[in-house]
């Protein structure tokens, strides 16, 4: 395994379990001093007073500018100083080199938030980070917390405080919603913000958060998480440089209940371009993303609808207890692709009851299919009674965790009695219940309006409202890992093991490498060092035959590369003969090698799979697991957990592989050593993770998988100073 690439975000390294900070006063100011405010309309600075004051901002609102007695009616201030208290927040929209000291300035009057329009810092190369770091300093010394700089800014729509520029903060008709919204990218976030409201998701806050040079994208998804009026958060993000933090953030949304839709992006070659040119940076590989979205309260979305889908799915406030879905339509069509559209959710449509069958039967029309998905025909399109009693039949049955519902054609006053009626069956059951949209959207059809009060999710489509029902499932499923993880937390299989490492960084040989796993209780192939000038004086050995010969040396790491290895050595001749000839390859592969001997072990066999750890910069101690030999880097079918983990997480770990039916049986062929792995990977991970100041990487190639054991035959241990 190799360190993962930088990533793009530069917030402040915190706590995992740091409290979440309090940004109230920034979100809902008092009152808003605009730093470098403008008459001009057409300038940044001119936009910002004329937006407050036309989306509904009840503070008070003071222009400072030396240049001006008044702007727009406003008394204008010449400085900071001057501005009347209290006041919890600053624009500011003044030339990059004097941010730093607008910011001093805001700490002097007492002002302890400021956003930052300015460009020119980090994203303007040297000069520009320079001066990024300055304004850092400025804002420490100074006790004030900023969004920005190089930001749009930010929306509070719930209160009515737009603090930016552009077309995005024009429309004063927004929605106010549960749902915040933090983006990495300024544009994009408010183009998003105005497509969702387009289909009926209203957001309660939103946030570009440009450089994140204080205030990152991590600190604002915490912030948002606790409050009481915001129930999903999502996120745009391009990098973060704090994964333990984001890790902490996502265990604290299943605590809560409350998802975060994350949109990661700069995850292909061409991506990471793309964000390299966007913010100067790279960005983390998105394995390990992947891996922290899949153990924690993250819904990966891809797409504005994923959004709205999500955001309205999770609005009923109910998660199923398992995969288990019924579907009742009208249209066969529509049924069947939901079906398979489930199936791709990783759903399931389980075989409805006997005592359900008897009491759809005794409801639907002749020709209904009372299969799972039910299909009612036509026959009950208007006749809505019918259909909701169906439902209320399908969501008693215990094979059922949710309900997806393919109708809604009635419009008008039948249409809300159907919707009122279907109201009435959800509240009497604790089970999410989604309706496909069966027709073009018209936000004044009365039924829509009651699915909406009633917080019964609609979804425009019927594959994206399987889609949704996913997402809960996932969710839950989550959540429930989460439960039965901190119930076992603390056993562990090995108490942490005192290793004596030699300071420095350095590669270690195989031998030492071995002694530091064998330290774990990590099966190892029995081997034997000997001195090079031992050879010839060798009688015999206490191996068994056949024997892999090889160099030792902390110099030579690919040792068949330097054709210091030979294989199924079978006798004391040969094997004098082996140690010979990968002394001499290795001396003439790197003459200045350090060499501590030959290292004899006994030959393994079984499946290869191979067991890495790497100390990543940003997201910590990792294992991966993957097919041994040659597929894992044709394959690259691996799988991640980050350490420390237990023994379920291990076996889920397994299961991950895409490749794991090589091992957990695969046409007809039994199970290999499965919790043997499964072992082994717990206690690679408490190795890395216990000597983490230390240990930069391991790398075990090939761990061998038996019917009823594992055995690593060749490892390798990198440390860090």
């Amino acid at each position: 395994m190799r360190e993962s690439n930088q990533g793009i975000g530069h917030q402040t390294a915190v706590s995992p379990d740091a409290p979440a900070a309090d940004f109230e006063r920034l979100f809902n100011p008092r009152a808003i001093a605009v730093v470098g405010a403008s008459g001009d309309l057409q300038r940044i600075g001119g936009q910002s007073i004329p937006i407050l004051r036309d989306t509904g901002y009840l503070g008070a609102i003071y222009p400072v500018n030396p240049k001006y007695p008044e702007i727009s009616g406003l008394v204008c201030y010449p400085d900071l100083r001057s501005v009347p208290r209290p006041c919890d927040l600053a624009i500011i929209v003044v030339n990059a080199v004097v941010v730093p000291q607008a910011i001093r300035d805001c700490g002097a009057a007492g002002i302890p938030f400021a956003i930052i329009f300015s460009a020119g810092f980090r994203e303007a190369g040297d000069a520009g980070a320079a001066l990024e770091e300055e304004l850092k300093t400025a804002a420490r010394e100074a006790n004030v917390r900023f969004i920005g700089p190089n930001c749009i800014g930010t929306m509070n729509l719930k209160d009515r405080v737009y603090c930016g520029f552009g077309a995005g903060f024009a429309n004063s008709r927004l929605k106010a919603g549960p749902v915040a919204f933090v983006s990495q990218s300024g544009g994009f976030a408010f183009s998003v913000v105005g497509l969702a409201d387009y289909e009926g998701i209203g957001f309660n806050y939103v946030v570009s958060a440009g450089n994140e040079a204080n205030i990152g994208t991590l600190d604002l998804i915490a912030y948002f998480l606790e409050r009481d009026d915001v129930k999903v958060v999502a996120s745009y993000i391009e990098g973060i440089t704090d994964g333990a933090r984001l890790r902490a953030i996502g265990r604290r949304a299943l605590e809560l209940g409350k998802p975060v839709l994350v949109w990661k992006v700069g995850n292909s070659d061409i991506g990471r371009a793309a964000a390299e040119s966007h913010t100067a940076s790279m960005t983390a590989g998105y394995a390990l993303y992947r891996t922290a979205f899949d153990e924690g309260g993250f819904i990966e979305i891809e797409d504005v609808h994923d959004l709205v889908d999500a955001a309205r799915a999770f609005s009923s406030h109910r998660l199923p207890h398992g995969p288990g879905v019924a579907v009742v339509t009208t249209s066969g069509g529509s049924g069947v692709l939901i079906a398979d559209a489930c199936d791709r959710q990783g759903l399931e449509l389980p075989r409805l009851a006997p005592d359900t069958v008897r009491a759809i039967e005794a409801l639907a029309p002749k020709y209904a299919t009372l299969a799972n998905p039910v299909d009612l025909t036509a026959q009950v399109t208007a006749d809505h009674e019918r259909v909701n009693r169906v439902c209320a039949h399908l969501l008693a049955d215990p094979g059922i965790d949710q309900l997806i519902v393919r109708y809604g054609g009635v419009q008008g006053a039948r249409g809300a009695a159907w919707a009122n009626g279907l109201a009435a069956v959800v509240e009497g059951s604790d089970k999410p219940v989604l309706v496909a949209w069966c027709r073009v959207p018209d936000r004044a059809e009365v039924s829509m309006q009651v699915l909406e009060r009633h917080r019964i999710p609609w979804l425009l489509t019927p594959t994206r409202t399987a889609h949704a029902a996913g997402a809960l499932y996932r969710f839950a499923r989550r959540r429930e890992r989460l439960q039965a993880q901190l119930a076992r937390r603390g056993d562990r299989p090995v108490a942490p093991q005192p290793l004596e490492l030699a300071p420095g960084a350095g590669t270690l040989s195989e031998h030492e490498s071995h002694w530091l796993l064998a330290a774990y209780g990590i099966p190892v192939t029995r081997t034997q060092l000997i001195a090079p000038d031992a050879i010839d004086r060798l009688k015999r050995v206490p191996l068994a035959y056949p024997l892999a010969v090889k160099i030792d040396s902390p110099d030579i790491v690919h040792k068949t590369e330097a054709g210091a290895v030979r294989l199924s050595v079978r006798n004391l001749r040969a094997l004098k003969q082996a140690a010979h000839d990968v002394m001499g390859a290795a001396r003439r592969y790197k003459p200045d090698a350090r060499i501590n001997g030959v290292l004899l072990g006994e030959m393994a066999q079984g499946t290869e799979v191979i067991v890495g750890a790497v100390n990543d910069r940003f997201f910590g101690p990792v294992v991966m697991l993957g097919l041994g030999g040659v597929f894992t880097e044709l394959l690259q079918a691996v799988s991640y957990r980050f350490a420390p983990f237990d023994i379920d997480t291990a076996r889920a770990m397994i299961h991950a592989m895409p490749a794991h039916p090589v091992l957990t049986g695969y046409r007809g062929k039994p199970a290999l050593a499965i919790d043997a792995l499964a072992d082994a990977l717990v206690r690679v991970s408490l190795l890395v993770a216990d000597h983490a100041a230390r240990i930069a990487e391991i790398d075990i190639n090939p761990l061998f998988v038996g019917a009823d054991s594992v055995v690593a035959a060749d490892a390798l241990v990198v440390l860090r100073a």
